[in-house]
């Protein structure tokens, strides 16, 4: 039976140890190694988790199967009326069998409950190549933009701006 629970801070080892467990094979056939090295550790290193849960306001959920971690998510309030999805991995061995649609809705449902019935988006960046771009289409978002957006080192993000309106 599939579970969800808020992260707290002192789930920063085991949202790392997944992290590394799925960002490298979402990856493998879209970014070179040298740049997937690079996002990871300023995405998952534990002292950027750590900003990004008590810095940038962002919540992070754990989904579970019995008592196993199988995915992550994570969101923010971006303004009033827009919440930003910044991560969603689930474990390769997961993926297909209903666990990111299980983590999306409740993203979903979490910003219709924080919206308090008022309009509301949420958006999210995912590679133009990551073929997640079809189950997002499926989950009822759409490209909203295309960005290439400069991380430094002379790396760049060539992400679709994706929407789904509540």
């Amino acid at each position: 039976m599939k579970t969800i629970r808020q992260a707290t801070t002192q789930d920063i080892g085991l949202i790392h140890d997944l992290a590394g467990r799925t960002w490298f094979n979402t990856y493998e056939n879209i970014l070179s190694p040298d740049q997937a090295d690079y996002m990871y550790d300023w995405m998952y290193s534990e002292a950027s988790l750590n900003e990004q849960m008590t810095v940038k306001g962002h919540l992070f959920f754990i989904a579970f199967d019995g008592n196993a971690p199988i995915g992550y998510v994570s969101v923010s309030k971006e303004d009033k009326e827009v919440f930003h999805l910044h991560k969603l991995y689930i474990l390769p061995e997961h993926q297909g069998d209903g666990t990111g649609k299980f983590l999306l809705n409740a993203i979903f449902d979490y910003a219709r409950k924080i919206a308090a019935g008022a309009p509301c988006s949420v958006e999210l960046n995912v590679n133009r190549y990551n073929k997640a771009v079809s189950f997002y289409k499926k989950m009822g978002l759409h490209i909203h933009q295309e960005g290439d957006f400069d991380i430094g080192s002379g790396y760049l993000m060539t992400d679709y701006i994706m929407r789904i309106d509540l």
